[in-house]
């Protein structure tokens, strides 16, 4: 027994010298020219032979290296020739940074007690010393929209990068948008036998208990008022236009009403889920709604669908001229986003640059912050990957250099370390 106690309390202890916290990479304190990579825009462009320069954690200049004169004396050349360049990957409705491990309830920090908690900030609770995010950040993704669950309304949503000592300095929109889980219109029901479908008895009055509270909030933000109220506080961007509705919503009927009710208190708003989306193209389309398309690898929602329906979705969506991105479930799953567009080419009639624009400029238009980030151009945030190669393949993706507003980042990781223990451990070389 003895022995057994000592080997798990050796076995912690090696754990905890190879999980230590990698530290922030520094400001950015010298001109960077990437030469003679090959540069996905993120924009539908490729540069097949490029110079991509940055300083002071902007993009100066971003062109075609066997054109360009280039001042090298006091720069620092990073040689990429035959390399992949990329934006970074933007990972949509996550809750990265308020999970860390599903099993311990004292690690999982996305939900709050209530209903009705608009004012509750996902920001707050962004843990920048997940053992997660550097594992996520070592395969592209570099900005996170991290995202509060539970509850009819979840709370405010923050888009991050990934590379912070802490909230304040992780926080790259905060409060862009408020999270609503629309009620569905059937009830599931599980029993020993399996389950069934059936109409929801309590949607009107669901329904109606939201729109009472959008009708109060709304009549706060209207008139004057002496004591505060923190929740419908946190309402008033979205009657102004400074924070949009995330409805959150996959079934035809569901998204539907859902964009009828943003559209009768005159929101923006954008679907969440959505894997119905594709039956209700003409109602997206005519009300300029755009979409946060769920995990594609998943069953098809009923028997008569075919089978590889959820990885033609996208290409579905992209035919009938839906402005949508592609998500991942979850926090640790988001390493493989990539993947997922990847899938999307080869189930679709889209080309990889086009796939890349639906987990760069695409999600950065919809999060807000195209203006900064989502594409390889002058004047935004040197937000860039370098991988050995396509990084929407699973066999040829290795990210090799990764720089979050000029910094170049530490791509380490706890699964590296143990990768390279154990690889000491049986003699692989």
């Amino acid at each position: 027994m003895k022995k057994i106690f000592s080997s798990i309390l050796f076995s912690l202890f090696i754990s905890s010298l190879h999980s230590q916290t990698i530290p922030v990479a520094p400001k950015q304190d010298s001109l960077i020219i990437l030469m003679n990579g090959i540069a996905h825009l993120g924009n539908g462009e490729v540069i097949e032979n490029s110079a991509i320069g940055f300083e002071n954690g902007k993009i100066t200049f971003v062109a075609d290296a066997r054109t360009i004169r280039i001042e090298q004396s006091s720069a620092k050349i990073i040689n990429i020739y035959g390399k992949h360049v990329y934006p970074g990957l933007i990972a949509c409705n996550t809750d990265l940074g308020l999970n860390e491990i599903e099993a311990a309830r004292a690690t999982r920090d996305a939900n709050e007690v209530g209903d009705f908690n608009p004012n509750i900030r996902s920001i707050i609770a962004y843990n920048t010393d997940s053992k997660v995010i550097p594992t996520v950040r070592s395969n592209g993704i570099l900005l996170a929209q991290v995202v509060p669950q539970g509850g009819i309304i979840s709370g405010s949503s923050s888009v991050v990068q990934l590379d912070a000592w802490n909230w304040e300095d992780a926080q790259y929109k905060t409060d862009e948008g408020i999270h609503l889980n629309f009620p569905s219109f059937y009830s599931y029901h599980f029993n020993e036998d399996g389950g069934s479908i059936g109409v929801n008895e309590h949607y009107t009055d669901e329904m109606q208990n939201i729109r009472n509270f959008f009708d109060e909030a709304k009549a706060y933000t209207q008139t004057a008022h002496e004591n505060v109220n923190l929740k419908f506080e946190a309402m008033s961007g979205l009657f102004n236009g400074k924070k949009k509705l995330f409805l959150h919503a996959d079934g035809v009927k569901e998204i539907t009403a859902a964009v009828l009710f943003a559209k009768s208190y005159k929101m923006n708003c954008v679907i969440v889920g959505g894997s119905e989306a594709w039956k209700c193209t003409d109602v997206l389309v005519a009300n300029h709604v755009s979409v946060i398309l769920g995990r594609i690898q998943s069953l098809p929602g009923s028997d008569d669908e075919d089978y590889d329906l959820p990885y033609k979705t996208p290409a579905l969506l992209k035919k009938a001229g839906v402005d949508f991105c592609l998500s991942m479930d979850g926090f640790w799953q988001q390493r493989n986003l990539p993947f997922l567009a990847g899938e999307a080419v080869a189930y679709g009639n889209m080309t990889p640059e086009e796939a890349l624009m639906y987990i760069t400029s695409n999600a950065a238009h919809i999060l807000g912050i195209d203006n900064t980030t989502g594409t390889l151009a002058e004047g935004k945030d040197a937000n860039i990957i370098v991988s050995d190669g396509d990084i929407l393949d699973m066999k040829t993706n290795n990210i090799i250099y990764a720089f979050i507003q000029g910094r170049e980042i530490n791509l380490n990781n706890k699964q590296k370390d143990l990768y390279e223990i154990y690889k000491e451990k049986y003699g692989i070389k």
